[in-house]
């Protein structure tokens, strides 16, 4: 903490409280960031903070750079709105399809790619857009997959969460289900027995754990996911390279060694989303590359993520790893080259 003080049991969510709390200087310019992107900062969260621009407050705590737009940055840079059919759905994929139930989060990560759409004001879909929602997913039978996203679904309360999944599993066509979240380590309180409870179902349920700093596995967060896992629900992490986060090979590699001590399979490193204002997290895709080649060797095959690029403009995801075959040579993880 900055000032040694205890942690606030509030959620920080305006300039005005960011200030009291000691991390932000300029109070005006935080409020004008506020202005046109939600904040909210837990008091986990918060309890990690050290100083505003360490691996935790730099992710959280708005930055007046988040006001600037690169050339390279798209509104909507994986067009999430152009391939929207109805209010709530994504369909980027033949066999699968992404349901937003809301638009809130617990918190509102300054590199965001739907930041300009998520936030307080976002709120949930009334009952008729859920409904037509859940009638576009059932008129699908292609559909064989559904990503509970946002927002972040396990913000809903309990018996809702419930309740949209035995929506979702009572759809013939509709196999395995998977929630992406952020509550676990952001917000540890919230996943109780009666949330964990709600993920019983009678389909194959995965769920994604999104992670970027190795500190975010606190006591508090390996508990929270505990007790999901105790219901039978594998759990898996997605990350994003984020510049003074995790752009280190030290700082990937505690990450995933913390992922698996919280029996949570590495699964996904993104490369940033080029949305508004988010330049100053951008990592190369070569320095990407160099970063999981260094991990190689020194880190178990379990701990070794994908990392994908969404191809901006909708086209999907592919993998960017290393390439460690050139024509009728291999190299090895220590630089070794030999014939195949």
């Amino acid at each position: 903490m900055p000032d040694g003080s205890p942690p606030s049991d509030r959620t920080l969510r305006d300039a005005d409280a960011l200030a009291a709390a000691g991390l932000v200087a300029d109070r005006a310019a935080a409020a004008a960031v506020a202005a046109r992107y939600a904040v909210a900062i837990t008091p986990a969260m918060r309890a990690l903070i050290e100083r505003p621009d360490d691996p935790i407050g730099l992710q959280f705590i708005p930055d007046p750079a988040e006001l600037v737009t690169a050339p390279h940055e798209r509104a909507d840079p994986i067009a999430d709105d152009a391939l929207s059919p109805v209010k709530g759905i994504v369909h980027r994929y033949p066999d699968r399809a992404l349901l937003k139930p809301l638009l809130v989060c617990p918190v509102y990560c300054r590199f965001c790619f739907r930041r300009a759409h998520v936030g307080p004001d976002g709120g949930v879909l009334t009952e008729a857009e859920l409904e037509a929602a859940l009638d576009w997913l059932a008129a699908h039978p292609a559909i064989r997959e559904v990503i509970l996203s946002g927002g972040d679904p396990f913000v809903l309360a309990p018996r809702r969460l419930a309740g949209l999944l035995d929506r979702l599993t009572a759809i013939p066509h509709i196999e395995l289900l998977r929630i992406h979240t952020r509550v676990p380590v952001a917000d540890p309180p919230k996943v109780t027995e009666a949330l964990a409870g709600a993920l019983e179902t009678n389909k194959p349920l995965w769920l994604v754990v999104h992670a970027n700093h190795a500190s975010e596995f606190t006591p508090a967060a390996r508990a929270a996911l505990r007790r999901v896992q105790a219901r039978g629900v594998p759990v898996l992490g997605q990350s994003v390279l984020l510049r003074g986060v995790n752009d280190s090979a030290e700082a990937l590699e505690a990450l995933f060694r913390a992922m698996l001590a919280a029996r949570v399979k590495p699964y996904y490193l993104h490369q940033l989303d080029p949305a508004p204002g988010t330049a100053r997290f951008h990592v190369p895709i070569e320095q990407g590359r160099r970063l999981l080649a260094a991990l190689r060797g020194r880190v178990t095959g379990l701990a070794w993520p994908t990392y994908v690029l969404d191809i901006p403009g909708g086209h999907g995801k592919v993998p960017l790893g290393p390439n460690y075959v050139d024509g009728a040579t291999v190299r090895d993880p220590w630089g070794g080259t030999h014939s195949l």
